[in-house]
């Protein structure tokens, strides 16, 4: 039995620094031992970011680095990254930069190419599933 002031089905916002968005969503989640957060390129301000996909693979993952940081963790708690991409032939700049933000043992992966994200002229996205510390 869970005590009165449990509630097991409620997740919890991992507060960061990432630009604020105005669409209805919160850039980390938590709950029940697991981060759940999706990244995409921009800049604290807001803005995407120029330079193509190396540019924009970088402050992606950036942002994911600093929003494992706000959750008390590091890239070593990452389980899983779904990667999206715009053009097949951007997966090997990708893999190239995510080698700088990961050591093995590398999380689970998966990449997909898809014909465009919810941004217009993003190239890149994210979505990663962490442990958080009990």
């Amino acid at each position: 039995m869970l005590p009165q002031d449990s509630h097991p089905a409620e997740k919890s916002v991992i507060k960061t620094d990432l630009f604020a968005s105005k669409a209805p969503l919160e850039w980390a989640v938590g709950h029940n031992g697991t981060l759940y957060t999706a990244q995409i390129p921009i800049d604290s301000q807001g803005q995407l970011v120029d330079g193509g996909i190396e540019a924009q693979t970088r402050q992606t993952l950036d942002n994911l680095m600093h929003t494992l940081e706000s959750a008390g963790v590091t890239s070593s708690a990452v389980l899983q990254v779904l990667i999206y991409v715009t053009d097949r032939s951007y997966l090997a700049t990708v893999n190239q930069v995510y080698g700088e933000y990961f050591n093995a043992p590398y999380p689970n992966r998966a990449a997909m190419v898809v014909a465009g994200l919810a941004r217009e002229g993003m190239l890149v996205e994210l979505v990663v599933y962490a442990v958080l510390p009990q």
